[in-house]
């Protein structure tokens, strides 16, 4: 089991930028169920959108189309700990945002087995 605590959300202006923290706690099987760990978000009435994923050794990132170039996903030291630095930040990047973790590659809500609880962005024009 890992449970994950998300940090970072508010509000910011359209053009502006935050920064999302997760960390994972999952004791000493954290490095496995917590393999890869990402970023989704979602709006009222959709399902949970792929933002980012980037696996342990923080070597691999993997970015939704909609973000690539304005987001960054990276993990800390510590390893558990992972951000996403969204940049140039646009009224439609409104949403609650979810960390993920998994011991694979996951880009479908389905599919991930580990989520925090959110935190709201909400970006004005």
């Amino acid at each position: 089991q890992v449970e994950l605590k998300e940090s970072g959300g508010g509000l910011a202006q359209a053009g502006g930028s935050l920064t999302l923290t997760c960390a994972a706690a999952g004791g000493a099987l954290t490095n496995h169920f917590a393999n890869f760990m990402g970023w989704f978000r979602q709006t009222a009435g959709n399902e949970r959108e792929f933002l980012a994923s980037i696996n342990w050794d923080g070597d691999g990132q993997y970015y939704a189309d909609s973000v690539r170039g304005r987001f960054t996903i990276s993990r800390g030291p510590p390893k558990n700990t992972v951000y996403l630095q969204m940049n140039d930040l646009k009224p439609e990047d409104t949403a609650v945002y979810y960390c993920s973790a998994d011991r694979t590659l996951r880009t479908t809500q389905a599919e991930v087995h580990y989520w925090g609880q959110g935190t709201p962005v909400t970006v004005s024009s």
